[in-house]
């Protein structure tokens, strides 16, 4: 199932067709070294408040280290369960620039209000919000 859209999830495209655990590589695979993002952002990019359906597919991530579930955190920074333990997530993290302490990431590594990864059908909305829509 996963191979179907390898390319696509790689370069961080969602297409039609695409389930959602694919949807979730493929935004993953935007968050660039040096930077995490959040399940919750996942989720939310995607359009549901699902965070703990992005965390057990980013457990079942046959693309890994290219799409880089190590990037993704707690909401409030916290390292969360990692396939290959938390030391290493910590390490990876590390090795990419990232500060942690005491188990969290350094705020300035989070993404910021309104800053993320989004799908067009997420992008739409929130021009649409803008423009009184």
């Amino acid at each position: 199932m996963s191979g179907t859209f390898e390319r696509q999830i790689l370069a961080g495209r969602i297409c039609l067709g695409m389930s959602f655990q694919q949807k979730v590589w493929a935004i993953t695979a935007r968050v660039p070294a040096g930077r995490v993002t959040t399940y919750g952002r996942i989720a939310r990019a995607l359009g549901t408040r699902a965070y703990r359906a992005v965390g057990r597919a980013l457990n079942r991530n046959p693309y890994a280290p290219a799409v880089p579930c190590h990037r993704v955190v707690g909401s409030d920074g916290s390292l969360r369960g990692f396939a290959g333990g938390l030391e290493k997530k910590q390490r990876l993290l590390e090795a990419e620039g990232v500060v942690v302490t005491a188990g969290r990431v350094q705020r300035t590594c989070l993404p910021r209000r309104g800053e993320g990864v989004k799908t067009k059908a997420a992008k739409a909305r929130a021009g649409g919000k803008r423009n009184g829509a």
